[in-house]
């Protein structure tokens, strides 16, 4: 591990894509569940404290709970629940360096904290991004009709968007990427909504259709508008999910002015830096596999560099759950980053005036200028 460059080290991070972290203290089997994408932890006797990202907590996340690197596992649990979950969340969370966290709070609210609780134990902004599937679900049960969908939608969502930053689409978990350019017209949409209603409970949005609907819905109110793609949970069948499957619909929004944002990419990683290229409008990050990569995250950030501008590297974390991933996200991104600068300048590709720039680029200003900061 080469030591960072001192302007990346001390580089403010805008956390663009990110969830709310747990309050309530674990055990180890919690703590394992929270580490990864798996739906638990194996029946059969493996740990994932044995993987990349169970080693990147072992050697950079122990050092904050005044634990030497490389502490067995059981021991960091156990200090771990000896400070407790609000000492554990305030360490972690405050020594990132990040400004602003940008949350998606559809995915298990329940469990986790909210935007005002976040800002409070980060001591840092906390900005809402609205998930659509959230929206148009707790519309249908609220007891719309098909013909009254899109009102009813229109006004649901124009009331959680009032303070928002941005909208988010999980279309890739429900229907994959494959989704027409063409905005679904009225009659489409109240079909589609007829179907929906007719499946009954629970109402799991999963209509291509009502996905075009809904994020025609964010670019009409000029919302940033990002994208689940790639790596995800065993609920998200991978091979609808490169981000080339949705080459036609960006190629009918590229002249809406509407930032679209690709949210993780990896296995495809290198096909979103190429879309970011060629599609004024489209912006992608790492964010999820950063932390789980561990000290293979550099080698992911320098291939997804080889085409994306700067101008359109956006960083985030995608943590969920537990601190530590915020704190590997960050420190992560700032290995991977400052090791791609130092290449660089050692190169004599770059000057570090332009070093400089670009980190703040991607750290930052690209996010503060999209969703309006």
């Amino acid at each position: 591990m080469t030591a960072l460059l001192d302007f990346v080290a001390e580089l403010p991070l805008v956390d663009h894509h990110c969830h709310g972290v747990r309050i309530s203290g674990l055990d180890r089997l919690g703590f394992e569940q929270l580490l990864t994408e798996a739906d638990t932890v194996s029946p059969l006797g493996t740990s994932l404290f044995d993987s990349l990202i169970g080693l990147a907590v072992r050697e950079r996340c122990a050092p904050l709970l005044d634990l030497p690197k490389h502490v067995p596992a059981d021991e960091y649990l156990q200090r771990r629940a000896e400070l407790g979950a609000a000492e554990v969340n305030r360490r972690f969370l405050r020594g990132t360096g990040i400004t602003d966290y940008l949350l998606d709070g559809g995915f298990l609210p329940e469990s986790l904290t909210a935007t005002p609780e976040f800002a409070e134990l980060s001591a840092a902004r906390a900005h809402d991004i609205v998930r659509l599937e959230q929206v148009a679900e707790d519309v249908f049960r609220a007891g719309t009709t098909g013909a009254g969908f899109a009102a009813d939608f229109a006004a649901e969502l124009d009331r959680r968007t009032a303070t928002a930053v941005g909208v988010k689409s999980v279309a890739a978990y429900r229907v994959g990427l494959e989704l027409s350019g063409d905005r679904p017209g009225p009659s489409e949409v109240t079909a589609a909504a007829g179907r929906q209603l007719a499946r009954g409970e629970p109402f799991r949005l999963a209509d291509e259709v009502l996905h075009r609907h809904l994020i025609w819905a964010g670019l009409d109110r000029r919302l940033p508008v990002q994208f689940h793609v790639g790596y995800g949970d065993s609920d998200v069948d991978l091979h609808r999910c490169d981000p080339l499957r949705l080459t036609g619909f960006l190629r009918a929004t590229r002249d809406l002015g509407v930032p679209v944002l690709l949210l993780h990419n990896y296995p495809f990683h290198r096909n979103a830096a190429y879309l970011a290229q060629v599609f004024e409008h489209v912006f992608a990050d790492v964010g999820l596999i950063t932390h789980n990569a561990g000290l293979r995250a550099p080698a992911i950030l320098a291939e997804t560099l080889e085409l994306a501008p700067f101008g359109k590297l956006l960083f985030s974390t995608d943590a969920f759950g537990l601190a530590e991933l915020y704190h590997l996200g960050a420190a992560l991104f700032r290995q991977g980053l400052s090791d791609f600068l130092r290449a660089g300048l050692a190169a004599d590709a770059l000057s570090e005036v332009d070093a400089v720039r670009l980190a703040a680029l991607a750290g930052h200003e690209n996010a503060t200028r999209i969703y309006r900061l």
